[in-house]
């Protein structure tokens, strides 16, 4: 039996969370997730995801954040997280990147099954 692999999709907007978790859950994926930073941390500890989509502006605590105190975490900072925004500036995307983000993706630019993929392409599936 394949292990089905985990994701922690962090997003505050209903619509598009009920989106990713369909096209995931449809992709094979256990589904977690959370519409806060802190609620985003806390479940990461308790199930270790292999992989975290993260949304920058959340309420709480921002994604920046967010990722900020998952890479302190020596049991959870390998996890990989993929930034998704609607942020599109260079400087937001360089600081996640240096912050230790996968990818950033820009929600406007992504049809779910890209996000997907790109999900996948992180994960080397």
């Amino acid at each position: 039996m394949v292990k089905q692999l985990k994701i922690l999709l962090v997003e505050d907007d209903n619509f598009l969370l009920g989106m990713y978790v369909d096209k995931f859950q449809t992709e094979g994926f256990e589904v977690f997730i959370a519409d806060n930073g802190a609620k985003a941390i806390k479940l990461t500890k308790e199930k270790m995801p292999d992989i975290i989509l993260l949304d920058v502006m959340l309420p709480k605590m921002n994604g920046f954040e967010v990722l900020r105190e998952l890479k302190k975490d020596a049991d959870i900072k390998n996890i990989p997280v993929i930034l998704l925004t609607n942020l599109s500036q260079s400087d937001d995307v360089k600081k996640g990147l240096e912050l230790g983000a996968k990818d950033f993706l820009i929600k406007a630019h992504f049809m779910p099954q890209e996000v997907v993929a790109k999900v996948k392409s992180v994960l080397k599936l």
